[in-house]
């Protein structure tokens, strides 16, 4: 699946742009080859530095419309000498369509093209969007479930905060699970955006985090795959997760989206495709 930002920084935050491999934002990325016309110049109101490799975006570009779940490209004019005019990355939107600036969660690969630059950027610095968005990681294109598991690792948290914050996920289920999964504690971001959506909807939402590597008070130990397959994930949130009451929306790294699928797959949840509806979605961030 399409996942906007870099390899590495798709680990982190669910998406991650190939071509800036150590990124974690989005899975399809393209080198950017788009005439500059093509190209929306919008610009820098806002940057947050979470750790020294995940940071947050902030764009005014009220041109560039999506669905929540959706990426967009930011780009930035190439090096002279370049082959391409701009350089372009895929990168998930974290705001809500109706929410503006323009917001993105991103990791920085030191031997990028593009996810370092974007991380040193400050306010009133011009940074460039395509108009459209791309991408069929959204609640349209979900079966109804009685409950809705979003899965995460890294910036793959990303797109889920987008479409929480939509009046459309509440409306199509009636309970909805965020999970977050990460390496070290200090790597779990947007507690207030989180707890907003809590506090939003105080009996149909669960938020449920996982540390792999360091431990941490109010976390699940390990990776998300095993948490299901031991029952704690479950057990913490106190809701079933199965083929006959929920649809699970997985986005982050390639380990985890394959080895959760397959978790999935021993209790009967198949992958969801449009011509073969399914209990399971994914979004790949590499």
């Amino acid at each position: 699946m399409r996942d906007p930002a870099s390899t590495a920084e798709s680990a982190a935050d669910g998406r991650v742009d190939p071509t800036d491999s150590a990124a974690g934002g989005s899975v399809q990325a393209t080198s950017g080859g788009a005439h500059p016309s093509k190209w929306v110049e919008g610009r820098v109101v806002g940057q947050q530095h979470w750790t020294d490799r995940l940071h947050s975006l902030r764009v005014a570009a009220p041109e560039v419309k999506f669905v929540a779940g959706q990426f967009g490209r930011l780009a930035l004019p190439a090096p002279p000498g370049s082959k391409e005019e701009m350089i372009g990355r895929p990168y998930s939107f974290v705001n809500a369509p109706t929410d503006a600036p323009h917001e993105f969660y991103f990791v920085t690969v030191p031997e990028g093209p593009l996810s370092v630059r974007l991380a040193a950027l400050h306010p009133g610095d011009p940074v460039w969007m395509l108009r459209s968005a791309n991408g069929f990681f959204s609640v349209a294109e979900v079966p109804q479930a009685q409950s809705l598991w979003c899965l995460s690792t890294g910036t793959g948290l990303g797109p889920f905060l987008s479409i929480l914050r939509t009046t459309e996920a509440w409306a199509k289920f009636e309970r909805i699970v965020l999970v977050h999964g990460v390496r070290y504690a200090n790597e779990l971001s947007y507690a207030d955006v989180i707890a907003g959506i809590a506090g939003a909807h105080p009996d149909r939402f669960s938020y449920v985090q996982l540390v792999s590597r360091d431990a941490h008070p109010t976390a699940l130990a390990g990776r998300i795959p095993d948490a299901i397959e031991s029952g704690q994930l479950e057990s913490r949130v106190g809701w079933a997760l199965s083929a006959e009451n929920s649809h699970a929306m997985l986005c982050g790294n390639p380990a985890m989206v394959d080895d959760t699928q397959a978790t999935l797959l021993q209790r009967g949840m198949r992958r969801h495709r449009r011509k073969e509806p399914g209990h399971v979605t994914v979004e790949t961030y590499w």
